[in-house]
């Protein structure tokens, strides 16, 4: 077969098992995002290996799949913003910063003691603790969906967590980076706090002031799917500058445009065109992607260590910023939640372990234990959330359906 036909295949059979595996998942209990994750581990170098088919020698196939995964979570992070309202997020200013900041020292403490436990250098197991800080809130953004309590109080709080917690993560990574490689001063650091208020502070104007106006014009112009690709080009635009110019995840730039975009009368046209771009093609791969990314029989090596780590990760992000939810006047199940819903690592956590790995700061081993750890994470989050929410009364900020999409 051509490259481009072993693409079209491969990608049949993502779609085909992803849509498969989140029907069965749904059909037991489950949110569907659990089955994509675990079918994406049985496709991977875990099992089937997937990407490593003899028919399908194209050494671009992985590449290809990772970007439209990235796309796809781009794609869902707007999505979640678009759900919401500005104002609504106003209300959850101090639940979102004790329970984002607290849900980041906590594990990152743990993570360093495990590290020391385990004789690394004191540099490596720096590094281990910052891995188990990051956090990414698409796999429970998406569950939180599916269970219609995105809008509720604990949804809320737990998507302005997620902006703290990607802030102090992103801050305490240029710090350790810049300290290690002798360019860290006051000036430096200063100049990373900058960076990130300065893409607020643009993102935030852009989206009061210029993108009501663009829309207007937009509208009004003879081109098909107008809106749409307006959105499409505004989410990727903030996804830019977040990398670029706040030096943050660009999943955080992508949030924020949903969350700009919710302020346009357009809205609900919007939804449902970019719900249908996101879920019938690219949100599946996104999660189906993070399981081929697994071996699980490179853990061999380091099988103590990431049994060591999945725990802490868990325990470490469940108090943490549960903690913060309750110090914020949230009752105790509702802290729980918060806590289960910070608990995976997704994407995130594996781009924090790359990064460490190109830095030569972990060894093979210990970067196998930090895979698994993200994503023994991210299959965890989805059944505690669910398990959490059952039969629970969701205190909603306002009274609207989230859609519940496959």
């Amino acid at each position: 077969m051509t490259p481009f036909l072993q693409l079209v295949f491969l990608l049949a059979v993502i779609l085909l098992v992803a849509k498969t595996a989140g029907y069965l998942s749904i059909r037991l209990g489950q949110p569907s995002v659990l089955g994509e994750l675990l079918v994406g581990v049985v496709l991977g170098p875990s099992l089937v290996n997937l990407l490593q088919l003899p028919f399908l020698h194209s050494e671009t196939l992985g590449e290809i799949v990772k970007m439209f995964s990235e796309i796809g979570v781009l794609l869902l992070m707007f999505i979640a913003g678009l759900e919401l309202e500005f104002h609504e997020l106003q209300h959850t200013g101090r639940v979102s910063a004790l329970s984002g900041t607290l849900g980041v020292f906590v594990p990152v403490l743990l993570g360093w003691g495990v590290g020391l436990a385990f004789k690394l250098e004191m540099e490596s197991a720096i590094f281990l603790g910052l891995a188990l800080g990051a956090t990414s809130v698409s796999i429970s953004a998406q569950t939180l969906m599916e269970m219609k309590a995105l809008r509720s109080r604990v949804g809320l709080g737990l998507l302005g967590a997620a902006i703290f917690d990607d802030i102090l993560v992103i801050l305490l990574l240029s710090v350790f980076f810049a300290l290690t490689d002798g360019s860290g001063n006051f000036i430096s650091l200063l100049l990373i706090f900058g960076r990130m208020l300065l893409f607020f502070g643009l993102a935030t104007a852009f989206g009061l002031w210029v993108l009501p106006r663009l829309v207007r014009w937009v509208r009004g112009l003879p081109i098909s799917q107008n809106i749409l690709s307006l959105a499409v080009i505004t989410l990727f635009g903030y996804g830019l500058a977040a990398e670029l110019v706040g030096g943050m995840a660009a999943i955080t730039g992508a949030f924020l445009a949903g969350l700009m975009f919710a302020r346009s009368p357009e809205r609900e046209t919007l939804q449902p065109r970019i719900s249908s771009l996101a879920y019938g093609f690219f949100v599946p791969i996104f999660f189906v992607g993070i399981g081929l990314q697994v071996n699980l029989a490179s853990l061999s090596d380091g099988f103590l260590l990431a049994a060591v780590l999945i725990t802490v990760a868990v325990v470490g992000k469940f108090l943490g910023a549960g903690l913060g939810a309750r110090l914020a006047g949230f009752a105790w199940r509702e802290s729980a939640q918060m806590g289960a819903g910070m608990i995976s690592r997704g994407e995130v956590g594996l781009i924090v372990a790359s990064v460490g790995a190109d830095a030569g700061l972990v060894t093979p081993a210990q970067f196998s234990a930090i895979i698994g750890m993200v994503v023994a994470s991210t299959l965890i989050t989805p059944p505690v959330l669910r398990w959490l929410f059952k039969g629970n009364q969701l205190s909603k900020v306002e009274q609207k359906p989230d859609k519940v999409v496959l």
